[in-house]
C-alpha cells in the first residue's frame, strides 16, 4: 500500500509539473485607448469609480492585475478564461466602442447582476475579499448604473 501511495504522489507531482508547460494561457493586457474608457465617456463619481476598480476592473477592463496564482496551472486556465469571458461581456476599457444602446443595456446588466449578488463572482471574492460589496455599495452602484442606463436610453430615442 505504501508503494502504491508513493507512486501516486510521484505521478501527481509529475502531472502537476507537466501541466505548467501545457497550454500556457495569455496573461497580457491589451493596450487601452484612454479616449474609449468608461470614465472618459461617462461621469463616474469617485466612490463608484473606486468600487469599479476594486471589484470589477480585473475581469472587465484591459487593466487586469494578474496575481501570482494566475501563472500556476490549472488555476491559470480558470483565471484566464474568467478574464476573457468578463471582457467579452463588458469591458470598461472599450466602452466608447459600444453603441449607446449597448452601453445602456450593459448599465442595466451591471445593476441586475450586482443586485442579485452574481457579481463579483464568489470565486473571485475567495481570493479578493476586499472586492466584497456591502449593501450600501450595492445600492449606490445599482442606483448609479440604472440612472446611467436611463440617461443613455433617452439619448438613443
Amino acid at each position: 500500500m505504501k508503494t502504491f501511495l508513493k507512486a501516486a504522489v510521484v505521478l501527481a507531482l509529475v502531472v502537476f509539473v507537466a501541466m505548467q508547460f501545457i497550454h500556457r494561457p495569455d496573461r497580457t493586457n491589451p493596450s487601452e485607448d484612454p479616449s474609449l474608457t468608461l470614465t472618459s465617456r461617462i461621469t463616474v463619481p469617485e466612490d463608484v469609480r473606486a468600487m469599479l476598480d476594486r471589484a470589477c476592473a480585473d475581469c472587465h477592463s484591459n487593466r487586469t492585475r494578474w496575481p501570482w496564482y494566475s501563472a500556476v496551472a490549472p488555476v491559470s486556465w480558470l483565471v484566464a478564461d474568467d478574464v476573457e469571458e468578463g471582457r467579452e461581456h463588458l469591458n470598461f476599457s472599450e466602452w466608447g466602442a459600444y453603441s449607446r444602446k449597448r452601453q445602456a443595456s450593459r448599465m442595466e446588466m451591471i445593476a441586475t447582476v450586482v443586485d442579485k449578488g452574481e457579481m463579483p463572482m464568489k470565486s473571485y471574492l475567495l481570493v479578493h475579499p476586499d472586492a466584497e460589496l456591502s449593501e450600501a455599495d450595492k445600492d449606490l452602484l445599482c442606483s448609479w448604473a440604472e440612472d446611467q442606463s436611463d440617461s443613455l436610453m433617452n439619448s438613443v430615442e
